[in-house]
């Protein structure tokens, strides 16, 4: 079976981001996150856009109970008024898996630079079942986590679902 023919479950991908979630078209870091997650066999459609400040909670526990097994979110992890999505997601969160946002800030230093460190960015399983990660809202920093992640969602996934430890890749 090939990765293009693989399917590994269902994903979701949620956008905060005011300007949005009042223009669509002016969302570029959620069509890259799904169509990422799309290459690697996930079931995932097109991304749930709220503002910032907005029903991040409500959404991302829908798209646990409607069966995600990854959910990405991207934006409002900074520091302005509005970015709460670590806020709305920390609660949330059975089980913290905090080296997975250090090493997207370290990857971020060698692009952003120093700007890199203020992501409050949080990952963790939701419900016993999903993985979840806060990307920041800029291209680079969606760069940064998707680049993390793929290094270790299969492993994590394998985990998390009790299969054990995936296989490790020949390089």
């Amino acid at each position: 079976m090939t990765l293009d023919t693989l399917d590994r479950g269902r994903a979701a991908v949620l956008v905060v981001s005011t300007s949005a979630a009042t223009d669509p078209a002016l969302d570029r870091t959620g069509p890259v996150i799904t169509e990422w997650l799309r290459t690697r066999g996930f079931t995932v459609g097109d991304p749930a856009i709220v503002p910032d400040g907005g029903p991040v909670a409500d959404t991302l526990t829908a798209a646990v109970s409607g069966g995600a097994r990854v959910v990405i979110t991207t934006g409002g992890t900074g520091v302005t008024p509005t970015d709460r999505t670590p806020e709305a997601v920390a609660p949330l969160l059975d089980l913290e898996l905090p080296g997975i946002v250090e090493e997207i800030r370290r990857r971020g230093l060698t692009g952003a630079g120093p700007t890199a460190l203020l992501s409050r960015g949080v990952a963790g399983v939701v419900g016993g079942r999903a993985f979840v990660v806060t990307l920041p809202g800029s291209r680079g920093g969606v760069a940064d986590g998707l680049a993390v992640l793929d290094g270790l969602l299969d492993h994590l996934l394998a985990q998390l679902h009790g299969d054990g430890h995936a296989p490790r890749s020949a390089s």
